[in-house]
């Protein structure tokens, strides 16, 4: 015992008294600086013998010293307001996380009133209200002013009539694609044995090999699966990752050029994308998307349109009719009103003034995320299936892969089958339905009819596309339920969220919701 107190002062008690004389001459430091009576017996000590330049510097001094001490005294206020601010008491903690709690709860009264409001719209929109006869009527007179104003014109243009010259008509770009489709296209010969997971293999060694572009596989079973699942697909991340790559690769790979639409900062309205007639000119501004959405009408080949760039203007000013139109329950109702009543030689097929939007038809918009864009709102998030493109895969070595050629209506028929041959277990449905009370009890959240049917819709596509369930599941749920964590207040609910993901791993088994719980880490750590 005695070899061990020795070394316990020599050591250890060395240590104690380096740090108390820290201590002390902290103290003393701070006795020096603050006592004024010592300094100013000091300064009458030798206050006699000063002269005028020495009292200059001894004020000057002192100045030094008091500036000091405030700046100490500022330090020292706004590090006790750092940590004060930081600690919450526990009653205040728990009425903080209740009124989030009524908060979110009212959140969601208001989205179930907004999607009732839409409902009551649609419903609007396809009957035949008296205020949409009053408005088709003063249409008709408007039109009947128009014909009494313009020159007699030829019979109505359809798509057995002789091509007409586009100069004779208000659409001059649609009336060539008339024209074309009249006297030259012909259609090809459609592929009819391609599956979904061949065509996705397909897809990625043709990227590579012809346009050296690389994607993990995973991507394009995902870009697939949300092609059977919605009309809207949002590919986001990080700039340089591939995103307009991705679907300008879809559209060489079967054969029909993409659409790009560079979105502009200045984009307010529905004019933006469907252009608009020029009372002067007696003509139509027509825009490459609404000459794609019209010409998509003539072949059976699938065809995406690119929003480039789809929110660095708000998304749901520009793109809010389309996001109501493609809502629409049945095809007949899914169209573009363009003008207000049709004249004669206009393009064939527009009726009504307005231009259907075919089946053949995706729509894809890249989102940059960073300060010069706008946030999505969740209007659109809901609609579309988003991907996220946070990497570049690597390389890869593979032979020469052609280009297919396939219908949309095969497409469309393998989807089809996809989701009534691979349906979603009755074991996954009972784990849906138990995290689905979880997010209710625990933080306010439900699946949503539209999300719920976009599960069961995406889920046997991605097992179609050569996928497993599991993974299936892990990805649309990070993606349309998990995302929508970002609207609550993380801040407070770090600890619910770490055991959300002990649940997860609980309920579907562990390192199987890499996804989920990956994106919930990063919730937290940007929290």
């Amino acid at each position: 015992m005695d070899n061990f107190l020795r070394y316990f002062y020599q050591d250890i008690g060395r240590v104690f008294e380096a740090f108390l004389g820290a201590v002390s001459a902290i103290l003393n430091f701070l006795n020096y600086l603050l006592n004024f009576p010592m300094r100013m017996e000091i300064i009458k000590e030798y206050e006699k013998d000063f002269s005028f330049g020495e009292w200059i510097a001894m004020l000057a001094v002192n100045l030094l010293l008091v500036a000091l001490i405030v700046v100490m005294v500022i330090l020292l206020f706004k590090l006790l307001r750092k940590m004060f601010r930081r600690y919450v008491p526990a009653k205040k903690y728990d009425e903080l996380a209740r009124q989030v709690r009524n908060l979110q709860r009212d959140l969601l009264r208001a989205n179930y009133e907004k999607d009732k409001l839409l409902s009551m719209r649609m419903a609007h929109l396809s009957g035949n209200s008296p205020e949409m006869e009053e408005q088709d009527a003063a249409q008709e007179q408007n039109q009947e002013e128009k014909e009494n104003f313009l020159p007699q014109k030829q019979n109505r243009n359809t798509v057995d009539s002789p091509c007409v010259d586009p100069q004779n008509s208000r659409f001059f770009r649609l009336t060539t694609v008339d024209n074309y489709y009249k006297s030259e296209y012909i259609a090809p010969v459609y592929e009819d044995t391609v599956t979904l997971e061949d065509f996705c293999e397909r897809f990625r060694r043709y990227s590579a090999s012809k346009l050296g572009l690389y994607y993990d596989i995973e991507m394009m079973r995902y870009f697939m699966a949300s092609m059977g699942t919605a009309r809207i697909i949002i590919l986001q991340g990080i700039s340089g990752t591939g995103k307009t790559s991705l679907a300008y690769a879809f559209g060489q790979f079967v054969g029909n050029p993409s659409t790009v639409v560079s979105v502009q900062p200045a984009w307010r309205e529905r004019t933006e994308l469907y252009g608009y007639f020029n009372e002067f000119s007696k003509k139509y501004s027509e825009t490459d998307f609404l000459r794609t959405v019209y010409e998509a009408n003539y072949y059976k080949d699938p065809h995406v349109v690119i929003l480039d760039e789809m929110n660095i203007a708000r998304v749901e000013y520009y793109f809010a009719e389309m996001l109501s139109i493609l809502e629409m329950p049945r095809k007949e109702e899914r169209v573009m009103d363009i003008v207000a009543a049709t004249w004669d030689n206009d393009p064939c097929l527009i009726q009504d003034g307005k231009v259907q939007i075919n089946d053949n038809i995706w729509f894809v918009g890249t989102i940059n995320n960073d300060d010069s864009t706008f946030a999505v709102a969740d209007k659109v998030y809901d609609r579309a299936i988003p991907i996220d493109l946070d990497s570049r895969a690597d390389p890869f070595d593979c032979e020469p892969e052609p280009e297919i050629c396939v219908s949309a209506e095969r497409l469309q028929q393998l989807f089809d089958e996809a989701k009534q041959t691979y349906k979603v277990s009755a074991e996954m449905e009972k784990k849906l339905e138990a995290l689905n009370e979880y997010l209710i009890d625990n933080f306010q959240l439900a699946f949503g009819n539209r999300i719920t049917k976009q599960i069961y819709e995406f889920v046997p596509c991605y097992i179609a596309c050569g996928g497993d369930e599991k993974k299936a599941v892990d990805f649309i749920i990070a993606k349309k339920v998990l995302r929508k964590f970002e609207s609550l207040n993380i801040g407070f609910m770090k600890d619910e969220l770490t055991k959300f993901n002990t649940y997860l791993d609980k309920l579907f088994g562990k390192n199987t919701m890499k996804i989920c719980k990956d994106y919930v880490n990063l919730l937290k750590k940007n929290n």
